[in-house]
């Protein structure tokens, strides 16, 4: 039985969900198996990947259910579901988000590297009918917050042991003993909390042994983009200086 488990939180996801399952089982490594973590959805979405699950065996699919509303509280229940379940090697995505085909291959790479936290590249998706000109600002503010992230006060401590990596959630792997020794990922909303950044700077506290992989990659939703357009979407991801009253955009 293979050690690596992939999490996928998930809410709402029925209309989506199998194009994230599809990558998933398109990988050229399948040696894993994947937890998605139902977040109390109010449609279809445990039903859809359930039934994808029974169609297509490898890798193993299931799907258990997190009634406390997060991101990072269904995350938390998943990652820790696979550990006790016999993970020693986590990787996430997100529901909304397409794995490269080589995505859980370079990720046994980095850690047989020595890395125990990967940080991947974040690419938007191309199929959800947003300009070229918008997803390139999307791909520029995304070097630049990596940047930026480096010289936050927030992410500046004596207590961290090395630089701040940047490491969406949607794309990153994690061992299980660091993720326990970390406390994990903080149980909270999105609205509430970057619950990656707040896991990373934990493990900046235990360890130096943590990486961005930019060969690691997953394509990421632009449906913010399309609700909400490009200058709002970023003020979200700056700290969440734009709230909409509906943060659960399908």
């Amino acid at each position: 039985m293979s050690t690596l488990w992939v999490v996928i939180p998930a809410f709402d996801e029925e209309r989506g969900i199998e194009a994230t399952l599809a990558a998933v089982c398109a990988q050229r490594d399948t040696d894993f198996r994947v937890v998605v973590v139902d977040n109390n959805s109010t449609d279809g979405t445990a039903a859809v990947v359930a039934a994808y699950a029974a169609a297509h065996p490898v890798p193993p699919i299931e799907v258990i259910t997190e009634q406390q509303k997060g991101t990072g509280a269904a995350a938390d229940t998943g990652m820790r579901y696979a550990i006790a379940n016999g993970a020693t090697l986590l990787a996430r995505t997100d529901a909304d988000c397409l794995p490269a085909p080589d995505w859980t291959e370079r990720i046994k790479v980095a850690f047989g590297s020595g890395l125990r936290l990967v940080s991947g590249q974040l690419i938007p998706r191309t199929d959800e009918d947003v300009s070229w000109r918008d997803r390139t600002i999307i791909r520029v503010a995304l070097e630049l917050a990596s940047t930026f992230g480096k010289v936050r006060p927030g992410n500046r401590d004596p207590k961290y042991l090395g630089p701040y990596v940047m490491t969406p959630g949607c794309n990153m792997a994690i061992t299980a003993e660091l993720y326990l020794a970390a406390g994990g990922f903080p149980r909270t909303a999105i609205e509430d909390l970057h619950e990656d950044r707040a896991l990373v700077n934990e493990v900046r506290t235990i360890t130096t042994d943590y990486g961005l992989r930019r060969d690691v990659r997953v394509f990421g939703s632009n449906r913010r983009v399309r609700a909400w357009g490009i200058r709002k979407t970023l003020a979200w991801y700056a700290d969440h200086r734009y709230r909409p009253e509906v943060v659960d955009i399908r």
